[in-house]
């Protein structure tokens, strides 16, 4: 990052109301290049087992890819389709070894030494970008709700709350490519907060509560109060809940 700026990370994740944990979540620090950061959730679907493989296989393939990337001369958004596209192979070649039908979702950044971030993601993982407390973007699910809510069929409050919420559109793993959207932020600056969680999380929150508890809370916090609150929230029917927290902090 340019002088003047640090960032402080964290990551949460617990099983939630269920009986066994499919999400993964990772932040990476590169090991040769100083300021370059890799933050990741996968949310594994299928079978007991077949889940956990998938996010697994996710995660593996991050960390190799993310080893080998070199920011002065790999394209970040090129390796993150990367991950996205041999973490599917590896997901549907474990499929054909095994009952289950393993999936995943992905959503993850990189955040270059120079303060460039990109992110991609497949499936209904997200990411958001706030600005201190101010919502400026986040990524736009592959889910049967958001093709309802694309249309106008459907507005954001009542996708959150619908009974198929949980239908996607597309992640890895599956029979056709895996679609995947990319972003890219030129440049970061103090107060900027990036987030990347798995639904399990964001289904229980607004942007403006968001917004808040990130900008309020260090990265560490936040993180412990959102798995509490969604934890209340769900009432017993909690997901599993995986998420990376980055804030951008000025120095003093």
């Amino acid at each position: 990052m340019t002088t003047g700026y640090r960032l402080t990370a964290s990551t949460g994740i617990h099983k939630g109301d269920r009986d066994y944990q499919q999400d993964q979540v990772a932040l990476l620090k590169h090991s040769r290049i100083n300021g370059c950061i890799l933050g990741i959730v996968a949310d594994g679907m299928g079978g007991r087992s077949g889940g956990r493989k998938a996010s697994d296989q996710v995660m593996m393939t991050a960390r190799q890819l993310f080893e080998r990337y070199d920011p002065a001369t790999d394209d970040a958004a090129a390796t993150l389709k990367q991950v996205v596209e041999e973490a599917h192979i590896v997901i549907k070649l474990t499929a054909i070894s095994a009952e289950e039908e393993p999936h995943s979702t992905m959503a993850a950044f990189i955040i270059n030494p120079g303060g460039d971030c990109h992110w991609a993601h497949t499936g209904d993982s997200r990411i958001y970008h706030f600005h201190g407390a101010t919502f400026v973007k986040r990524t736009v699910d592959h889910s049967y709700v958001q093709a309802l809510v694309d249309r106008g069929e459907l507005t954001e409050e009542q996708a959150a709350v619908h009974p198929q919420s949980n239908i996607l559109m597309g992640c890895l793993g599956t029979e056709n490519e895996p679609p995947v959207n990319e972003h890219f932020i030129a440049k970061l600056r103090a107060g900027d907060i990036l987030m990347a969680c798995s639904d399990g999380v964001w289904h229980y929150f607004n942007n403006t509560e968001l917004g808040s508890v990130l900008s309020t809370l260090s990265a560490r916090e936040a993180c412990e109060f959102l798995i509490d609150k969604a934890r209340s929230r769900a009432r017993g029917g909690g997901d599993n809940l995986s998420l990376v927290v980055v804030k951008v902090e000025p120095l003093g």
